[in-house]
């Protein structure tokens, strides 16, 4: 992981959880996890909770100072208008988000979003001054047929097009394959493509931007592997979905650092 670029360990809690049980699950993690390193700015928690729960959350973070940043799971790429159903970043940058989720692999498989309609999400978050966390990933398939990188390189530099070199955003590498298998990518996989990710940016946004963006590994992260992946130098945390469920195996994720010493 690299030295300049604190760690972010994020819960895509997809759709699960309505917001009374949000509010315990947050105060539950916030108690379990009040003596982590994450306290100590080591580590950035993130909790990415179904649109009716935020604002529960939002209010339960502020009113308890609970060190834990908010996001959403996705955006419009529209700002307002005839749009029934969808969500602004108007409307979560109101609701003190900072982070927003973009091109999840479930959004382009069962909503069929293009990388063009990615890339327009992605300029709706930083209109709003939201930091997009930009997925991309290769299914098993693109894996046999094109290798480990050559799908999501070509996603990201679509989703880069037009963003200006200083933009503030995350990359999650999410191999399709490994999401809710239990068979995660090894650390040399998520390596190799966490590198080439990192080559895309610097040669769309700049070397600084390269040095300063984090890249997450996201695919059947547990307590148990979190640790190998982290101590990979292009590996800056986490998109954690299942486990982002389970409080005590969350915070044992959250907590890498003091329980391996990495």
């Amino acid at each position: 992981m690299g030295v300049n670029r604190t760690p972010l360990i994020a819960g895509n809690w997809k759709m699960n959880l309505d917001h009374l049980q949000a509010i315990a699950f947050v105060q539950k993690l916030a108690w379990t996890l009040k003596d982590a390193k994450h306290e100590d700015g080591s580590v950035e928690v993130a909790v990415f909770p179904p649109y009716t729960d935020l604002r529960a959350v939002q209010t339960l973070l502020d009113a308890d100072k609970i060190a834990f940043a908010l996001g959403a799971q996705d955006l419009s790429a529209h700002d307002s208008g005839a749009y029934t159903g969808e969500i602004s970043g108007a409307f979560l940058s109101k609701l003190d988000c900072a982070y927003v989720i973009i091109g999840h692999s479930e959004r382009r498989q069962y909503h069929a979003e293009t990388d063009e309609v990615v890339a327009a999400k992605v300029q709706a978050a930083l209109r709003h001054g939201l930091v997009p966390v930009i997925c991309v990933g290769e299914t098993a398939e693109d894996l046999e047929t094109h290798g480990a990188s050559a799908v999501p390189v070509g996603q990201l530099e679509v989703a880069l097009e037009s963003v200006p070199a200083d933009a503030d955003i995350v990359v999650a590498y999410e191999p399709v394959w490994a999401i809710g298998s239990g068979q995660a990518a090894t650390p040399e996989q998520a390596q190799d493509v966490c590198a080439k990710l990192r080559d895309v940016v610097a040669a769309k946004l700049g070397a600084d931007a390269a040095e300063r963006t984090r890249v997450l590994y996201g695919g059947s992260v547990k307590s148990g592997n979190i640790a190998s992946f982290m101590r990979e130098p292009d590996v800056d945390g986490a998109l954690v979905g299942g486990a982002s469920l389970l409080v005590d195996e969350f915070a044992a994720i959250i907590r890498y650092q003091k329980h391996v010493g990495v």
